[in-house]
């Protein structure tokens, strides 16, 4: 037996140093060390041995497992250092290869001018708020003066989320105005914009989904002529100073007096026509408009606790796309929203 061990102690060192891969180191372990292996097989054979031979050879097969763990542990930290240093040398990286171009990702033209427009007003002063876009009918139409029947209300034109018409993907940024008048007292002066819903087919100035910024000013004294003043004034600072754009009388519920505000079209430059045909941007109407305006209703004012005798204000709501398409002179509002590359890396 004590030429058995030391026969697989020697063929066990041979065969290890030659391993080159760990899974050679593997399949040795196994058939040296494992539950059928050599070494084990020979300790199955003890209980043959005399009382006096069995220490012996105990203590010098545990010799040989101990040698024979020690030289694969040795092996293994060496054919794992010569694979590693063989993926480096395949995988190695040439520093001398140009390396890709990185491209730097800027702002949507359609943020692009929602910053430039917040940043005009809070520079009048104006603070930003947000608030719900899963709105109740509540705050989206009653308080605002728009009452059961109106046709803005109708089902046609409004997404609802319950059969009693409570809730609702809010139709327009409005809301906030109740929402901030009742939790707040003049002097109140804030800008709102916001993502808006209404069943509108989509063409070349709408859409289903699009953004609004509402704009909100409560104080003692506020007239239409600091109306139209803001509104000029953040619309030439867009535009250019020499921007063409006109008010009309309208009618808002919750406004009154009301009126909207048009811009020049800037594909046809108010023609309505383009080559003898209908400019598909303004369908021939020469103008776009903008936004609606105009002075808070008493009732509005009176519905959110704010005493009308004293205080006055006005409130404005403009298309963000509308916008964008005037500043970046964008002739279909669906571009805006299609994400194509090659149109956004115009801007």
């Amino acid at each position: 037996m004590k030429q058995q061990l030391e026969s697989i102690r020697q063929a066990a060192m041979a065969a290890l140093e030659n391993a080159a891969t760990p899974a050679d180191l593997e399949e040795l372990r196994v058939k040296l060390l494992g539950k059928k292996g050599e070494l084990t097989a020979v300790l199955k054979q003890m209980g043959k041995l005399s009382a006096e031979e069995r220490p012996v050879m105990g203590q010098l097969a545990n010799n040989v497992r101990a040698a024979i763990e020690e030289k694969l542990e040795q092996r293994k930290t060496a054919v794992h250092a010569a694979v590693l240093e063989a993926k480096l040398a395949a995988e190695s990286i040439d520093v001398t290869i140009p390396g890709d171009e990185i491209e730097i990702g800027h702002q949507h033209p359609m943020n692009q001018v929602l910053q430039q427009i917040k940043d005009i007003f809070v520079g009048l002063g104006y603070q930003v708020v947000e608030g719900p876009e899963v709105e109740l009918a509540d705050y989206n139409f009653t308080r605002l003066n728009i009452e059961e029947g109106h046709p803005s209300r109708d089902r046609s034109d409004t997404f609802y989320f319950t059969d009693d018409d409570s809730v609702l993907l809010r139709t327009q940024t409005s809301p906030m105005q109740i929402r901030v008048m009742e939790n707040a007292k003049p002097p109140i002066c804030i800008l709102a914009p916001g993502r808006v819903f209404r069943k509108d087919e989509a063409d070349a100035t709408h859409s289903p989904m699009f953004h609004q910024i509402e704009g909100l000013v409560v104080d003692e004294n506020i007239t239409m002529g600091d109306l139209k003043g803001a509104l000029i004034s953040c619309m030439r600072k867009i535009y250019g100073e020499d921007a063409v754009m006109r008010f009309r009388p309208h009618h808002f519920p919750f406004t009154e007096p009301s009126c909207e505000m048009d811009m020049q079209c800037h594909k046809c430059h108010g023609t309505g026509e383009i080559d003898g045909a209908v400019c598909s941007t303004c369908h021939g109407e020469g103008w776009i408009e903008l936004l609606g305006a105009g002075m808070v209703h008493p009732a509005v004012l009176e519905n959110c606790g704010i005493d009308s005798t004293k205080y006055s204000g006005f409130a404005f709501g403009m298309g963000l796309e509308r916008m964008a398409m005037g500043r970046l002179k964008i002739t279909d509002l669906r571009l805006i929203f299609d994400n194509d590359v090659r149109f956004l890396n115009q801007f």
